[in-house]
């Protein structure tokens, strides 16, 4: 697996919920300049860089950028905005839409997840071609 390094995004996400999964995977295919890793929620690296409580957040992708910590909506729109056309516009409309509206759909969506998309017994292993994004 990767080594995370301090100019990388990094975003964290529940590593049971298939439709995370998912995300990462429809992620990946698009992330051509190889800007963004990926852990789980669950990992050592969410142990190490996260604290207590946000590592406890699994109704919420989250994004490490800076030192900063982006969630919910904020946190998708921000790995959008680091993919190639179309998505990064799509990024930049996302963003016009208020945060309050955007994290009330985002939540209808988290809390209904597993129910819809389900969720694995423990984290996926990753393909060869995911090793390289794949901090743990």
């Amino acid at each position: 697996m990767a080594e995370p390094d301090s100019t990388q995004t990094i975003v964290f996400f529940d590593g049971v919920c298939h439709l995370c999964s998912a995300f990462v995977d429809f992620v990946v295919r698009r992330d051509r300049a190889g800007r963004l890793r990926f852990a789980p929620l669950q990992g050592q690296t969410a142990a190490r860089l996260l604290s207590e409580e946000d590592r406890r957040d699994f109704d919420s992708v989250l994004v490490l950028h800076d030192g900063r910590i982006e969630k919910r909506s904020d946190a998708v729109l921000s790995v959008f905005s680091r993919l190639p056309l179309p998505w990064s516009v799509l990024a930049r409309l996302g963003r016009r839409l208020p945060r309050r509206l955007r994290d009330a759909i985002y939540s209808f969506i988290a809390r209904r997840r597993y129910a819809w998309f389900g969720q694995a017994d423990s984290c996926r292993l990753p393909t060869e071609q995911e090793r390289r994004f794949l901090l743990d």
